[in-house]
């Protein structure tokens, strides 16, 4: 099959906020995370140094914050935030359920023959 599918409400929680869905999609050289966070709540600092995770957070509704390294981020609905691999990173929710989606990829060579390296270009059509 060239697609799979899943609802992340059909995926185990993690925590109190995250389901992953790498593994139910069967993701190689993705993560990909749903985050519904509820008020008050916060993720637990980290980062990605071990691993060369870069990662994306897009908030799909709410309004939080996201700490990167000691830096208050203020995030709405549509924005979508790049973190370092090295950096610190939390969510910070607010008063009210907000919802992320978020993206990790491990650091590639785009010196690499074309075989191997990602199409960074976008969507065709």
């Amino acid at each position: 099959m060239s697609y799979r599918k899943v609802n992340y409400e059909d995926v185990e929680q993690v925590s109190d906020a995250k389901h992953f869905l790498s593994e139910p999609l069967g993701c190689r050289q993705v993560g990909v995370t749903f985050s519904r966070c509820p008020p008050g709540w916060n993720s637990e600092p980290h980062d990605h140094v071990d691993d060369e995770h870069e990662e994306v957070y897009v908030l799909v509704s709410g309004t939080a914050e996201v700490r990167v390294d000691q830096e208050s981020v203020p995030v709405e609905e549509g924005d979508a935030v790049w973190i370092a691999p090295e950096a610190t990173r939390q969510i910070r929710n607010g008063e009210g359920v907000s919802a992320f989606v978020l993206i990790s990829a491990p650091k590639f060579d785009s010196s690499e023959s074309s075989d191997d390296a990602w199409n960074l270009t976008g969507f065709h059509g």
